[in-house]
C-alpha cells in the first residue's frame, strides 16, 4: 500500500490572509493563484502492518516533533475515511527552500493528500482532495487543480475548494523566484493569520479590497490584460503586507533586501521592462513577467547583490502520482 504524488507550490496573485474558520481554515476571501512547475515537493506514502507507528522524514532537511505531529493527525483523515488502522511511512523532498515564503506547505499538502488516498485506495475526486489538502495547509487546496486556480471562499467545509481557472498553456506568464534566503521563518503563516484578524486596524478593509481585485483579476485574465493584471498583483500584495505590518506585534517578513528589489522593479519598469512583484510570508520575491521578458528580468537580477537561487517557473499541472518512489 504504497503511492508517491508530486505536487507544485504556488504563487496566490490574489492572497489569502486570514481566516473566518480556523479548525477548517475557510478563508476571509478568495483568492487566485499560478502554480509553479519548477517548485515541486515528491511525497511517498507508505501503510503497512509493519509500522508501529507513524514516522515522517524530509530528504536534505529536519522535521520537528510538531510536524511529525501535525503530519500523523491528517493522516487520520484518511484512515478514517478508508476504515484503517494502519501507520505510515512517509518521506518528501523539494525543489525549493521550506517555509521561506514560497509556499512549501501547500506543496507538501496536495502530494500528501494524493498519495495517502491513493495508497488506501481511496478514489477521490479532485475537489474531494482540495479540500483535504485544505484542511492541512490552506493553500495547499491551490496547489491539486491544474494551471491558474481560483480557490472559492466558502462558507462551509465542502464549498470552499479550489478549481482551475485556466490550465497551464492559457497564458504564457513566468514567475521568476528571487531567494535570498532559504532559512524557515520565525513567525509561521498559521500564527501571522491569527495574529492579523485580531489585531491590525486595516484587516477588515483588506479583506473587503481583496475581494473587489479578485473580481478585477478575472476580469484582467478573460482579456490577457498583462499591464491590468500586474497592477492589481501588487496591489494586493502590498495591502496584504501592510496588515502584517499593523498586526500587534508587527510582522515585519520583508528584509533590506526585499525592499531594496521592489525598488528595482520599480526601475525597470521606467526603463521599460513589464515585470511586476509579489510576495508571500517570507523575504523572497516573485517576479511576475511574459515569457518574452524573463531574460532581459533575469539579466537585471544577474546584477543584482544579494541573490543565493533563482528559479524560473511557467504554470503547471496541479497534483499527481508517479511510479518512482522515495523508498
Amino acid at each position: 500500500m504504497k503511492a508517491t504524488a508530486v505536487a507544485p507550490a504556488n504563487i496566490a496573485f490574489i492572497k489569502y490572509w486570514g481566516k473566518k474558520d480556523d479548525l477548517l481554515r475557510l478563508p476571509a476571501n478568495g483568492s487566485i493563484s499560478m502554480n509553479l512547475d519548477k517548485c515541486l515537493t515528491t511525497t511517498t506514502v507508505e501503510f503497512d502492518k509493519k509500522y508501529k507507528k507513524d514516522s515522517f522524514k524530509m530528504i536534505g532537511g529536519k522535521v520537528s516533533i510538531k510536524e511529525c505531529r501535525r503530519v500523523s493527525d491528517y493522516l487520520s483523515r484518511f484512515r478514517m475515511m478508508a476504515k484503517s488502522k494502519l501507520f505510515a511511512k512517509v518521506v518528501s523532498k523539494n525543489s525549493f527552500p521550506r517555509s521561506s515564503g514560497a509556499a512549501s506547505s501547500a506543496s507538501g499538502f496536495a502530494a500528501l493528500s494524493l498519495a495517502a488516498s491513493s495508497a488506501l485506495g481511496l478514489n477521490l475526486s479532485e475537489k474531494e482532495l482540495s479540500i483535504l489538502a485544505r484542511l492541512g495547509s490552506g493553500s495547499a487546496c491551490r496547489s491539486v487543480p491544474s494551471g491558474f486556480v481560483e480557490w472559492l471562499e466558502g462558507d462551509s467545509n465542502n464549498t470552499s475548494y479550489a478549481h482551475s481557472l485556466y490550465p497551464p498553456g492559457y497564458w504564457d506568464l513566468l514567475d521568476i523566484l528571487v531567494i535570498f534566503s532559504g532559512e524557515m521563518k520565525k513567525t509561521t503563516t498559521t500564527e501571522g493569520h491569527k495574529a492579523s484578524r485580531e489585531t491590525s486596524l486595516f484587516y477588515s478593509l483588506r479583506v473587503e479590497k481583496a475581494k473587489e481585485l479578485l473580481g478585477k483579476l478575472k476580469k484582467a485574465f478573460i482579456k490577457k490584460d498583462f499591464e491590468s493584471a500586474g497592477k492589481i498583483i501588487e496591489s494586493d500584495c502590498i495591502n496584504m503586507h501592510s496588515v502584517m505590518m499593523t498586526t500587534t506585534p508587527p510582522l515585519f517578513y520583508w528584509s533590506p533586501k526585499t525592499l531594496g528589489l521592489i525598488k528595482k522593479v520599480y526601475e525597470w519598469r521606467d526603463e521599460g521592462i513589464r515585470v511586476y512583484f509579489t510576495i508571500d510570508a517570507g523575504v523572497n520575491v516573485h517576479l511576475i513577467c511574459k515569457e518574452k521578458t524573463g531574460r532581459e528580468v533575469v539579466k537585471k537580477l544577474e546584477e543584482t547583490a544579494g541573490i543565493e537561487r533563482i528559479i524560473i517557473n511557467k504554470p503547471a499541472v496541479g497534483a499527481q502520482t508517479i511510479n518512482q518512489h522515495l523508498f
